[in-house]
């Protein structure tokens, strides 16, 4: 498509078929993570039903370039997350990529390595 302009990357080869070996102390990163990993949507499922405010950043919006959810966590997903407000009926559906934080009103639920965790 943009052959015209930007010509495909090429990037150096290394003919040395010799293995690399990490020096002493380095850490497998591979083998040692946790089983499940602490992503906000884990810690937002495990506060499903919490009451919380969540503040998203639209950068590419005027009119909406920061704003303020108050509500109940209804789901949270990879990608969103479903909030609801009981005062006034209303749902959103909102795209995690705009969230910067959640103040929570309540304690947070944490789950780390199968255990539950309350901060």
């Amino acid at each position: 498509m943009n052959g015209n302009f930007f010509g495909n990357p090429t990037f150096p080869t290394n003919n040395n078929t010799s293995t690399i070996e990490s020096p002493p102390g380095n850490i497998n990163y591979s083998t040692s993570l946790p089983m499940e990993q602490s992503y906000i949507e884990n810690i937002l499922r495990l506060n499903k039903g919490k009451k919380v405010k969540a503040y998203f950043s639209y950068p590419d919006s005027n009119e909406w370039r920061d704003k303020v959810y108050d509500g109940i966590i209804e789901e949270a997903g990879r990608d969103h997350l479903i909030m609801s407000d009981p005062k006034t009926g209303k749902w959103w559906l909102l795209r995690m990529i705009y969230l910067d934080y959640v103040d929570f009103e309540e304690k947070i639920n944490y789950s780390h390595d199968y255990s539950e965790k309350t901060f």
